[in-house]
Formats: structure tokens, C-alpha cells, sequence
């Protein structure tokens, strides 16, 4: 089983076992839903997802059979995670950190090789073992090449200078 991370578990909500999670995981759609697997805390015990809902910046979730506060408490701070392979993503839909390694292209030359993703507030960033980093949008992603595993990027004037 790969683990993903998706987020922290920052609170309870309530008396009725709602959790606070902060998440910038980009496919919440896919995994903040009904029946879905989450995996928290150190030993990533196993919790299912029985109500979704947002309020303000956090996603609220109450898990099956967990319908109290005391259950809950103490998963207070803890790392959110899911089974990757649970993950049922489009076929053209691509998670950031299946990009690490693939070479990025602008103009037919490549600029380097993708080391690691930062999660920032507004996006991700695609960050090259040459330290230059592309914020992972549509307006710098011109497409995406995974049989030849590339990232072809938009000549975007300042980017690389």
C-alpha cells in the first residue's frame, strides 16, 4: 500500500466526533466522499469517511462508527492519509508527485528534471534539480507526456532567465 498524504487533522468540531481537516489536496472530490478510506495518525489506522461537508477554510468529516467527541480527541494534529491506489483518477489526470523525474521541456530543450512538488496555499510548484521552480498551472503546463515521461512547459517571458 502507497500512503498519500492529504492533509491534518487540526480539530474537533462539536460533540458529535465532526473533525477539522486542512487540505490543499488537489482531487478532493475524488476522496471527501462517503465510504472513502482515510489513514491518520503515526500507525494510519483505518477510518471511513461516513459525512462531508465545508466550513469556511476546512473540510468537516465525521467518520463511520465514530460518532463522539472522546473517539476522536485525540487524533488531534495527526497527518491525514489514503491508499493511493484507491485514488480513481481520469486517464489524463495526473497527481504531482507521479511528475517527479520527468524531464521539463520549454522550446524543444530540456531545462531540467523534476526533484520534488512544494504544496504552497495557491498551488503547487514543480521544483527542478537545477533549483528553478514552475508553479504547477495551466497557464505554465503546456502538456503533459507520460509515455516519455515530460513535462512541456510554456515559454512564459520571465520564467527562466
Amino acid at each position: 500500500m502507497e500512503y498519500l498524504f492529504i492533509g491534518k487533522l487540526v480539530n474537533t468540531h462539536g460533540i458529535k466526533g465532526e473533525v477539522r481537516i486542512l487540505s490543499n489536496f488537489r482531487h478532493k472530490d475524488k476522496v471527501f466522499v462517503k465510504g472513502f478510506k482515510f489513514y491518520i495518525g503515526k500507525q494510519k489506522k483505518e477510518y471511513i469517511v461516513e459525512t462531508y461537508r465545508v466550513h469556511k477554510n476546512f473540510d468537516m468529516v465525521v467518520f463511520k462508527d465514530n460518532h463522539d467527541i472522546n473517539l476522536i480527541e485525540y487524533l488531534k494534529g495527526s497527518l491525514v492519509y489514503i491508499n493511493k491506489e484507491d485514488l480513481k483518477l481520469s486517464k489524463n489526470v495526473f497527481l504531482s508527485i507521479d511528475l517527479v523525474g520527468f524531464n521539463v521541456i520549454i522550446n524543444d530543450k530540456k531545462i531540467g528534471v523534476i526533484s520534488e512538488i512544494l504544496d504552497t496555499p495557491a498551488n503547487e510548484v514543480l521544483v527542478l534539480d537545477n533549483k528553478l521552480m514552475i508553479p504547477y498551472v495551466d497557464d505554465f503546463i503546456k502538456k503533459i507526456d507520460k509515455e516519455n515521461k515530460e513535462v512541456i512547459v510554456n515559454d512564459v517571458k520571465g520564467l527562466i532567465s
